[in-house]
């Protein structure tokens, strides 16, 4: 197992590294007869590139996607999908003075571990530019979704410690951040602004919200819903932990507190995050990921070289200070592509 496949029904297998020449998705037991446009993808993308605040890395990419199979009149054919973006705007010329040296909080030394050689270009396939290839996948998974009206909605919760205390959805696109607090947003643009200049990098959390999921989807003990949706979001590069509902908070209640009491019109509280033992409920599902700092940054750091020798590195170059804000679409085209797949599961056994 290469490890480079996700789903059983609706299977994604992503390829391509950060500076060859394209990257791109093959997508595998895609229903046929779904609408379908690069327009849709293209959308999408548009959400995470580069390049388009003064927040992210400067390295701009146009990432227009086109189709190379799978789709016939704007209609899926229900044969394998296959997606192409190209790489523009790629320098790699700048990682020359690394390559024979592991950069703090990459991928260099388990690259070199598990294969004998590595792509020093920007990371090669450990970058987080493969995560275009998902978001791609992802407005494919969307139109899966549609056929339910399912919607899934992700936000920054919390950049840098600045965490967000209203939830204005109308906010939302509105500011780089995909922030539904003004306020905090506002406060997030300053936060940056300030670590950027002291050449170091941020974390924070993405949530994404799922409306519309019915009840039923999951399969019981290895399968749960909540498992692999917390295997699909931890699968993304910055990703170091997963709650589900209320998450780690739960371990500090008693079990009247999280219980969903049950009525007759529905759940009257979301403790469970909309999954019990491991299947939808049809509340509305709640993930949170926890995303670390960029490990790039202009701040000397001691590390080895290929030959174990002590070095220090001072990494230059194009870089987002934080993972967020291109990592929120990232997530929410986890989240699709999971419940593409159950959903497909789920039909197979009705």
């Amino acid at each position: 197992m290469s490890g480079n496949t996700f789903g059983r029904v609706f299977r994604l297998t992503t390829w391509g590294e950060s500076h060859g020449p394209a990257l791109g998705a093959v997508i595998d037991g895609c229903p046929p007869r779904l609408l379908l446009s690069p327009d849709d993808i293209d959308r999408e993308l548009a959400r995470r590139r580069p390049g388009t605040s003064i927040h992210t890395t400067s390295r701009r990419e146009p990432d227009r996607v086109e189709i190379l199979s799978g789709v016939f009149q704007g209609q899926t054919t229900g044969t394998p999908i296959s997606l192409i973006i190209y790489n523009k705007d790629v320098k790699s010329q700048a990682y020359e003075p690394l390559k024979e040296i592991f950069r703090p909080g990459h991928g260099d030394f388990t690259y070199q571990a598990k294969y004998g050689l590595r792509d020093h270009r920007g990371g090669g396939r450990a970058s987080a530019r493969e995560t275009a290839a998902r978001v791609a996948a992802g407005a494919v998974a969307q139109k899966v979704l549609d056929t339910l009206s399912i919607t899934v909605l992700a936000f920054t919760l919390e950049l840098g410690g600045v965490r967000a205390r209203q939830f204005s959805w109308e906010h939302l696109e509105q500011n780089p951040f995909f922030c539904p607090d003004p306020e905090a947003a506002a406060a997030m643009a300053a936060r940056v602004q300030a670590v950027k200049q002291q050449g170091d990098s941020l974390g924070g959390i993405v949530e994404v919200r799922v409306k519309g999921c019915p009840a039923g989807l999951g399969e019981p003990v290895f399968d749960k819903l909540d498992a692999v949706l917390a295997q699909a979001v931890m699968s993304i590069g910055a990703v170091k932990g997963v709650e589900i509902g209320s998450g780690f908070a739960a371990a500090g209640m008693t079990g009247s507190q999280h219980n969903d009491p049950l009525t007759p019109e529905g759940f009257a509280t979301n403790h469970a995050g909309g999954i019990l033992a491991g299947i939808s409920n049809g509340d509305d599902l709640i993930i949170r990921a926890a995303v670390k700092p960029i490990p790039s940054i202009a701040r000397e750091q001691h590390t080895i070289d290929r030959e174990g020798r002590p070095q220090t590195v001072s990494i230059g170059g194009r870089h987002d200070i934080s993972a967020i804000p291109r990592i929120v679409p990232v997530a929410a085209a986890m989240v699709k592509l999971t419940l593409a797949d159950f959903l497909l599961r789920h039909k197979a056994i009705q």
